[in-house]
């Protein structure tokens, strides 16, 4: 593809389509684990693992995942973010052919560990490449359509495992997985191109704003750190151990749980996250408060719904709550890094994002290793609803968080279209 192709007005929509697959991929290897847990857990079919060793398995992934996003972001503001993209995605490509050899406990940790290290650096980079190519004007709407390749990552990743590792065997899926990774990052390193000298220089001063001495809103960043935190807990819960507890608690099959986790979930949180972008756009036109409220309404309203998913014993209206969450939830994600970008200078924003992805996935590795670890003591259902409060908490944070530092500030002047 001609270098031209890069500053064309279209260029910058295809850049999401192809980040998209790369996003997607970076899902479905980190989701496939979780649905075959139960597999895992069977002396026959699996290694014969205890829910704490699973347990142990899906933290691996995200304490070194949280571990490496500081120095990720940092090499992601100094390296051409197109091989730090790229790069990361061979990388845990070859590690997810990997887990298709693995043969002993310790090969899983270790495996999962590696990937952390390897996906770590997508995230940051990524983002700042999307907000170079994207304006104020579009970003949010922009990174709401990345971010709904998570979604359908996860669900593509959790259900492909599921059904294959049912009839296939448990290893089969990462065979697949990391095959197709590494032809599609082969491919995308022809067609992905940087952002052009003029688009960053545009991205600097439209990040630098009217006010350069206060581009740089360090209190809001550490609000949006914390709800991230809190909100990345409660993901990390869902995406770790739905599987498990569908199986568990309705006594259904690998393959069925695996699918009704992901499906339900994820479906509704595409629709969530479309939405919040589209919302976010618009009321950021009105105050610069509106990307983080917009995430604030989606945690009020998932609250309930979280609850739902652990109280009820009812197949039917659990999966029902769980696409509820989903849609709230979706409306959070949209705006993670958006909002973020509202408030960091645009040559500090893959070190933003890696700094807070470090943070956050601290607390969402150690809430997914809780909740196997506590199963001996209180069951998955009673662990599930009582992280609806983190839902109510944080929601509150944010909305202070905007009164007291965003509140007072110019609206955005966007171009409307």
């Amino acid at each position: 593809m001609p270098r031209d192709f890069a500053s064309a007005v279209w260029y910058k929509w295809a850049v999401v389509g192809m980040l998209w697959f790369v996003c997607f991929f970076n899902y479905v290897d980190r989701q496939g684990i979780f649905s075959v847990f139960p597999l895992l857990e069977q002396p026959d079919k699996g290694l014969g693992l205890s829910k704490q060793q699973l347990a142990l398995i899906g933290s691996a992934f995200m304490w070194v995942y949280a571990g490496s996003g500081w120095l990720a972001g940092i090499i992601g503001d100094l390296v051409r973010r197109k091989t730090v993209i790229l790069g990361g995605f061979l990388f845990w490509s070859v590690v997810t052919l990997a887990f298709g050899f693995a043969t002993k406990y310790w090969h899983l940790v270790a495996l999962r560990a590696i990937e952390g290290l390897g996906e770590a650096f997508y995230f940051p980079a990524a983002m700042a490449m999307i907000s170079a190519y994207h304006g104020k004007a579009t970003r949010s709407k922009a990174m709401g359509i990345h971010q709904s390749s998570v979604y359908v990552g996860t669900i593509a990743g959790g259900a492909i495992a599921g059904v294959m590792g049912e009839y296939l065997g448990w290893r089969s899926s990462f065979f697949l997985f990391g095959g197709l990774g590494v032809l599609v990052a082969l491919l995308l390193w022809v067609f992905l191109k940087e952002p052009s000298a003029e688009q960053l220089a545009a991205s600097r001063q439209e990040a630098a704003g009217a006010q350069p001495a206060r581009r740089f809103n360090f209190p809001m960043v550490i609000v949006l750190a914390l709800v991230f935190i809190g909100a990345n807990s409660v993901a990390s819960i869902f995406l770790a151990w739905t599987p498990t507890f569908l199986h568990d608690k309705f006594a259904i099959s690998v393959s069925r749980a695996s699918v009704y986790a992901s499906a339900y979930l994820q479906t509704f949180s595409i629709l969530g996250v479309l939405f919040g972008g589209w919302l976010a756009d618009r009321l950021v036109r009105r105050f610069l408060g509106g990307r983080p409220m917009t995430q604030a309404l989606g945690l009020c309203c998932g609250m309930p719904f979280i609850f739902m998913v652990g109280w009820s014993d009812q197949i039917k209206a659990t999966l029902m709550a769980l696409a509820l969450f989903g849609f709230c939830k979706g409306i959070y994600d949209s705006n993670i890094w958006a909002s973020l970008h509202d408030v960091v200078p645009a040559e500090r924003r893959a070190t933003a994002v890696g700094v807070i992805n470090s943070i956050s996935w601290f607390g969402g590795g150690l809430a997914a290793y809780l909740i196997g670890y506590c199963t001996q003591w209180f069951s998955m259902s009673v662990m599930i609803s009582a992280v609806s409060v983190v839902y109510l908490i944080f929601a509150l944070v944010m909305i202070g968080g905007v009164r007291r530092f965003m509140s007072g500030r110019q609206p955005l002047q966007l171009p409307h279209g």
